[in-house]
């Protein structure tokens, strides 16, 4: 555990301040959690009361219709009426009384429930509107109530049948005919149930619904004969209980203690988290801008930055005198001084961007944006890698051709397709292959890889420095002197003739604005010659400024007699995920094995682990299961060859890809030859993991 002490004094301030803002955003977010509750149980409570309410005032309301109806069909007089169907009786007695009923319509029917007559306001004009099927449930239940949605809107109708008045309860005789009352739901009636119930009522269809955060909403289903919803009455009245305001001053609260912090922070860093950081720069570089704004910093930090200016001058001095000295190691510096700062760039991106990462506010965006520049400076990393690696081989002289038979216009093409892709959508260029006037028909025999690399990184140098324009690289077959002569061409920066001499040396890059901006070490191009010379050829350079460079290279024209040119199309792979597949993985070191595992549930493939190669042999011989090994070349008790080759005896059918750090060349021709069907290079690129296993499982 780290000692308190040993913790810098800003990241003493950032640690108090960040438990500060935890336990004002524990209190706050109590706070917000406690008004939340009791917005809702207010709420709840207050709907409950207004539903209740709502109900109440309905069935009131509907009360003194169904008295009304109750008297008028135990009537003596209305049973006769049945019968003589006497209008002027009717006139007097039934449509006298439409205004003192307060509805819009009143009618009679026969008990085979056809219309006798009717009287109705203006608001009703049609005579017969009672659907058929009502009457045999009205001789059943007596009384009914239902609504129908007519052109003229939503209709209140009460139903009931005639008896004499001597069956007050309608159970003694049988039904004489129907009595219908029927008000319609205008303007006026739902004027009078606002003021009743004080709320705002609306009409909704079946499907619709009413919210309103600041409101409390009951519903009222307006039922036909059948029992259907035809209609919705809502009552909305105003929540009294306002919260907004109390969560207004929460988020004041909340966004003035967030502006303190990132004040308190922005003051932090500026007056004590930047000097010690231009202190540091210039202990470790020396910086002169550094020196200057420490200077001009505060009195204490300002006469630290004056000793600092005094110590530079000292050392200057003591440099001069010794620079003869080391004018013989002066190459090489540079070039460390390059690594460092080409190798500290990804490895800052690196390690930045994943601290950025632990931001939970991150948005989804930010954090893909975040993620794609740690994988680009992790490439970068590996790129450089290789690089030191390759040139270190070459200089030990562990590097030897590797001679196949390969179709010179297939592989061209192949690197033109993987190529093309790569370049960035910012620069304007046309970048093409272009075709000889007499292709090579029959194979040739070469390095297939190094001559890949040498046009690869000849190509991406030409990319790297030309902004619009063109790119192109083709070959001419020169029978007479059995040579192909390999051409690129772009119509980049180019490079003064000063510079050309130096340009395919070692350790030695040409400083520039643009050169600094697009990074590198440098040994691209010394790569690149070191493997024209290695295959029997040379290279050279053509070049102007501003206009544009030509890189010429030859290699010797060998015929494959022994196998005729065949062009084998390369397999697409499926991208979908079968997940039926068991795959071994053999990788003894948990972060790799972690990293892999991700990786197959993307496709749900089942996964098994082996920590060292005798336990993959053992997995092996007792899991028929098993589809396809995924084995690490380096790891404890048996390595990945060893392990390969025990599995082999009893297995061997069984298909297994090799998953190594190592990179060269020769490596990978080691592996094909000890029985690996294909190899996936650390880092692991999943698509081309992916890609690998689907044509291992063909």
């Amino acid at each position: 555990m780290i000692k308190f002490n040993n913790i810098s004094t800003y990241k003493k301030i950032v640690l108090s301040n960040v438990i500060a803002t935890i336990a004002f955003l524990l209190l706050f977010f109590s706070l917000y959690y406690k008004t939340l509750q009791q917005e809702k149980q207010i709420y709840k409570s207050s709907k409950e009361q207004f539903d209740k309410e709502v109900n109440s005032l309905l069935i009131l309301n509907s009360e003194s219709n169904i008295s009304t109806i109750t008297d008028i069909t135990y009537w003596d007089e209305l049973v006769k009426f049945i019968k003589t169907k006497d209008k002027k009786w009717f006139e007097a007695s039934i449509a006298a009384s439409l205004g003192v009923y307060k509805v819009d319509y009143l009618a009679t029917y026969d008990l085979q429930g056809n219309f006798i007559m009717k009287v109705s306001t203006d608001k009703i004009q049609r005579d017969n509107f009672i659907p058929k099927n009502v009457f045999k449930k009205l001789y059943k239940n007596k009384l009914l109530k239902f609504y129908i949605k007519l052109p003229e809107g939503i209709v209140e109708v009460y139903g009931a049948t005639i008896h004499p008045s001597n069956d007050p309860t309608k159970r003694k005789t049988n039904p004489s005919g129907y009595f219908f009352m029927a008000k319609i739901l205008d303007e006026n009636y739902f004027k009078n149930l606002e003021k009743i119930s004080s709320s705002k009522i609306t009409l909704l269809n079946v499907n619709d619904s009413n919210i309103d955060k600041r409101s409390i909403i009951a519903t009222a289903n307006l039922l036909d004969w059948k029992g259907d919803i035809i209609e919705k009455l809502s009552f909305k009245r105003k929540l009294n209980v306002d919260f907004e305001s109390t969560k207004n001053v929460l988020y004041i609260t909340f966004g003035s203690f967030i502006i303190g912090i990132l004040f308190h922070f922005y003051f932090s860093k500026r007056w004590i988290h930047e000097p010690l950081k231009l202190i540091t720069r210039v202990l470790e570089t020396g910086n002169k801008k550094a020196i200057r704004l420490l200077k001009n910093s505060s009195v204490e930090f300002g006469y630290i930055g004056n000793l600092f200016e005094e110590n530079i001058k000292q050392k200057k001095q003591l440099e001069f005198s010794k620079q003869k000295a080391e004018e013989s190691d002066n190459l090489k510096s540079a070039f460390l001084t390059n690594l460092s700062h080409e190798i500290r760039t990804p490895m800052n991106a690196i390690v930045g961007f994943s601290e950025l990462l632990n931001n939970k506010k991150l948005k989804d965006q930010e954090r893909l944006e975040y993620l794609n520049v740690i994988t680009q400076s992790g490439t970068n990393l590996v790129s450089i890698i290789d690089d030191l690696v390759e040139m270190s081989k070459i200089d030990a002289q562990q590097i030897t051709p590797n001679y196949t038979s390969i179709n010179l216009e297939s592989c061209l093409n192949e690197l033109y397709n993987a190529i093309k892709i790569t370049i960035p959508k910012d620069k304007m260029i046309d970048f093409d292959l272009i075709k000889p006037e007499k292709p090579i028909a029959n194979r040739i025999l070469t390095d297939e890889i190094k001559l890949k690399q040498i046009i690869i990184n000849l190509i991406t140098n030409a990319i790297k420095f030309t902004e619009h324009g063109f790119v192109t690289f083709g070959y001419k077959v020169n029978n007479k002197n059995s040579i192909i002569t390999f051409t690129i061409n772009d119509t980049g920066l180019g490079i003064d003739e000063a510079h050309q001499e130096i340009i395919f040396d070692r350790f030695r890059r040409i400083d520039g604005d643009y050169a600094i901006k697009v990074g590198g070490l440098g040994l691209g191009l010394s790569i690149s010659k070191a493997y024209v010379e290695m295959l029997g050829g040379t290279i050279s350079l053509q070049s102007k400024v501003d206009i544009g460079s030509r890189f010429v290279f030859t290699i010797p024209l060998i015929f494959d007699k022994k196998n005729p040119s065949v062009v084998i199309p390369k397999k697409k792979f499926s991208d979908e995920a079968i997940g039926n597949e068991t795959i071994l993985i053999a990788e003894d070191d948990n972060i790799n094995f972690l990293l892999l595992e991700k990786i197959m549930q993307l496709k749900n493939y089942k996964i098994i682990r082996a920590k060292n190669g005798l336990e993959a042999v053992e997995f092996c011989k007792n899991n028929d299961k098993i589809d396809l090994v995924l084995m690490d070349i380096k790891m404890p008790i048996l390595n990945g060859y060893e392990a390969l080759a025990r599995i082999k005896v009893f297995r061997p059918e069984l298909r297994i890809i090799a998953q190594t750090a190592y990179s060269s060349s020769e490596d990978h021709e080691k592996m094909k030859q000890a029985g690996f069907i294909n190899y996936i290079t650390k880092p692991i690129n999943k698509e081309k993991l992916f890609e690998i296993i689907a044509e291992s499982l063909e």
